[in-house]
C-alpha cells in the first residue's frame, strides 16, 4: 500500500474561532495571523492505495463550488478545483477513485465532491466511480442539521449522494467497500458522529490489537497545535466532550504507534504522537508531504 497527501484548495479563517477560548498571544505564535486576523488553512486529503483492492481518497477538501462572492466570504484562496490538479500531479483521476472516505459533510471537507462552480450550473457530483462512506449518524445530522452548524453543509450534497445510487451509510467499525483493511470509531465533539478512519497496521500485540497504522484526524485534531488536548475550535458542538474524546484518542494511538494524518495543518501532513513527563501530547517526526509513501515507513 502506498500513501500520497493530496492537497486541496486551501483557506482562510479568523484565528480566534479555530483556537477557540485560546487567547489570541499563544496561539498567534503558531499560526500567525493575517491583517484581518485570519490564519492559514490547509485542506489535506489523504489517497491510499490498494486498500482491500481499491483506490481511496480519504476527504475532499473545500474544493471550489462557491460562487465568488461565497468563495470570498469563506476565506477560500483560489478559484480553481486544487485537489484534482493535485490528484493528477500524483497519477490519478477523479474517475480513478473507487471508494470516498467522508469523516463528515461539512463544506470544508466534503466540498471538493462538486465540480467547479459555473454560471447557470447548479451543484454537480464527480467521483463518477466512487463508493462514498459517510457515517450513519452524521448523515441524519446532515440531512436535518441544527440551526447551529446549518451554514456548514452544503444543501444539495445529501441528495446528489443519495441520486448516485454509490453512498455507503457505514454504522460500526467496518464498511463493506473496505473491509477489515479500514477501522472506524467515531466522536460527538466537533459534529455529532464524526467517523475517524485508521488504515489498519500490519503489526498486532498479543491482544490482536492493530499497531502501527495512520488515522485520519479530520476535525478532532485539525493539526499539531490542537494535539494540545485543551485547545478546541469555536466551531466545536461540545468542546469539554471533544477534550475528553481526544486525550483517549491520543492514548489509543501512542500506545499502538499509529500516526496522525492532518487535514487543515498547512505544513504538516503525517505525524506520529509524543508525551512528556508532564503528561503532554505533541508531534514528532513531523512529515510535510507524502508521495507513494509505503504505510510501513
Amino acid at each position: 500500500m502506498k500513501l500520497w497527501s493530496i492537497i486541496g484548495n486551501s483557506q482562510k479563517l479568523d484565528g480566534g474561532a479555530m483556537f477557540g477560548n485560546a487567547p489570541r498571544a499563544l496561539w498567534a505564535r503558531w499560526a500567525p495571523p493575517d491583517e484581518h486576523n485570519r490564519i492559514d488553512l490547509a485542506c489535506r486529503a489523504l489517497l491510499a492505495t490498494p486498500i482491500n483492492g481499491k483506490t481511496v481518497l480519504f476527504e475532499t477538501g473545500i474544493g471550489a463550488f462557491f460562487e465568488p462572492n461565497l468563495r470570498q466570504r469563506y476565506g477560500v484562496v483560489e478559484s480553481e478545483h486544487v485537489l484534482l490538479q493535485s490528484l493528477a500531479q500524483a497519477g490519478f483521476l477523479h474517475q480513478d477513485i473507487d471508494v470516498v472516505v467522508l469523516s463528515h459533510l461539512h463544506f470544508d471537507h466534503a466540498g471538493g465532491l462538486l465540480a467547479p462552480w459555473a454560471q447557470g450550473q447548479g451543484p454537480r457530483l464527480l467521483f463518477p466511480n466512487a463508493t462514498f462512506l459517510v457515517g450513519a449518524r452524521h448523515w441524519q445530522r446532515a440531512r436535518a442539521p441544527h440551526p447551529r452548524d446549518r451554514a456548514s453543509f452544503i444543501p444539495e450534497l445529501p441528495g446528489l449522494l443519495e441520486a448516485s445510487g454509490r453512498l455507503e451509510i457505514v454504522e460500526g467499525a467496518h464498511a463493506r467497500a473496505l473491509g477489515q483493511a479500514v477501522r472506524f470509531s467515531y466522536s460527538d465533539g466537533h459534529t455529532p458522529g464524526l467517523m475517524l478512519a485508521e488504515i489498519v497496521g500490519a503489526d498486532t500485540d498479543n491482544d490482536g490489537m492493530a499497531h502501527g497504522g495512520v488515522a485520519f484526524c479530520a476535525d478532532l485534531i485539525p493539526g499539531r497545535f490542537w494535539v494540545h488536548v485543551p485547545i478546541t475550535m469555536g466551531y466545536d458542538r461540545n468542546p469539554e466532550l471533544l477534550i475528553d474524546e481526544k486525550r483517549a484518542f491520543l492514548e489509543d494511538a501512542l500506545a499502538r504507534d499509529v500516526r496522525l494524518f492532518f487535514t487543515h495543518d498547512t505544513d504538516c501532513a503525517l505525524a506520529q504522537v509524543t508525551r512528556d513527563e508532564k503528561g503532554r501530547f505533541g508531534t514528532a517526526q513531523e512529515v510535510a508531504e507524502l508521495r507513494a509513501q509505503p504505510l510501513a515507513q
